[in-house]
């Protein structure tokens, strides 16, 4: 915990030079700290595909094996998330998202935010970002909640040019009308933060000086369905804080590693202190990319980012406790048990939808 009781960033070091995971490369030889890197970590091309399926697979602990100690992480408590209805981008979303940051207990007064949206691609068809719309909203509800700065922030994996996608989505042009920053991840300066978990051999992150700095991070994925990963929210959104220019792109050494195993470890290093999720257009189907957009008319609002996501997926019809990386994350990180969930807006039970599942998906995550 910070002096302000806030939770700490992982063990962060001193900045320095980071080491070449998945640098890009346009000519030459393949990078030689990069095959270090593989072979001291113990992976390599012909376990990453399977890796990259969850928990089961792609771990480096045993089975009764902890991940973490106890000592570094309390008992998760009492969690509130707040669903709130919303039928669209239009007017009123400043003030659905003061309601919604009011009713889970946000404190940002005198904090210096970090906003994390959720911005892959670019592609007019598909709901594939965090609506920019939302994102303005939530920069101007959290100015008048107290933050004395509001900066938004990503580095998609997907996509290596950022500028690209934050003008073509509208973003940065919505930021610019409020005066609100926008930085790109992939260039800034990084801090080395050690891990506190165990899930794959990377033992270090190395994250964006703005994010380590941050008094409050607030992750703000869209509501999506996820080939790899079943959904795709607050805690899988937390992928966008590794710079390309570290990870690569599309951060193929988080994906060696396993995807489920990455999330934990990364969303642990980070630890976003709200979750507000963009479900007023959401995704189902072929997710993140390539879905088909539903009309969920929903955002969530999260003093857990765990806790958030565990609604999240249930709104999307699909057992929270049957998503490895999620049951996980409940055990250490946040809460999972619904019981220990305070319902702060309306009953998620009442407005979840059967969403369709991605194609590659695991069949285990599905309600009934």
């Amino acid at each position: 915990m910070t002096p302000d009781g806030r939770p700490a960033r992982g063990h962060e070091h001193e900045q320095g030079d980071p080491p070449d995971h998945g640098r890009a490369r346009d000519h030459g030889p393949a990078d030689p700290s990069r095959r270090r890197f593989l072979r001291a970590a113990g992976i390599g091309i012909a376990i990453g595909s399977a890796a990259s399926v969850g928990l089961r697979l792609g771990g480096v602990i045993g089975p009764d094996e902890p991940a973490w100690d106890r000592g570094d992480f309390p008992e998760p408590g009492t969690a509130r998330v707040a669903v709130l209805p919303a039928s669209s981008y239009g007017d009123g979303l400043e003030s659905l998202v003061l309601d919604g940051l009011r009713a889970i207990g946000a404190d940002v007064g005198g904090a210096r935010v970090m906003l994390k949206p959720n911005l892959v691609e670019y592609d007019p068809t598909r709901p594939v970002n965090t609506d920019p719309r939302l994102v303005a909203a939530t920069a101007l509800a959290l100015r008048r909640l107290g933050a004395v700065s509001v900066t938004v922030g990503e580095a998609p994996g997907h996509r290596r040019d950022l500028h690209y996608v934050a003008t073509r989505s509208g973003l940065l042009e919505a930021l610019g009308e409020i005066h609100v920053p926008f930085v790109d991840f992939n260039t800034e300066p990084v801090r080395r933060v050690e891990l506190q978990t165990r899930y794959t051999p990377l033992e270090q992150l190395w994250l964006p000086a703005s994010v380590v700095e941050a008094d409050v991070v607030v992750s703000m994925p869209k509501l999506k369905t996820h080939h790899w990963a079943d959904v795709t929210l607050s805690l899988k959104n937390c992928f966008g804080f590794l710079p390309g220019r570290v990870y690569g792109w599309p951060k193929n050494v988080l994906h060696w590693v396993g995807i489920q195993n990455s999330i934990l470890e990364i969303a642990t290093a980070v630890r976003p202190d709200y979750a507000i999720v963009d479900g007023i257009v959401a995704m189902e189907g072929d997710g993140p990319i390539r879905g088909s957009a539903v009309d969920a008319g929903v955002v969530v609002f999260g003093d857990d980012p765990v806790a958030t996501d565990t609604i999240g997926a249930t709104l999307m019809g699909f057992d929270p406790e049957r998503i490895d990386y999620l049951a996980e994350a409940g055990r250490f990180l946040g809460q999972v048990d619904r019981s220990k969930i305070d319902d702060a807006g309306e009953p998620p039970d009442r407005l979840a939808q059967v969403f369709e599942r991605a194609p590659t998906a695991s069949t285990e995550g599905r309600s009934g």
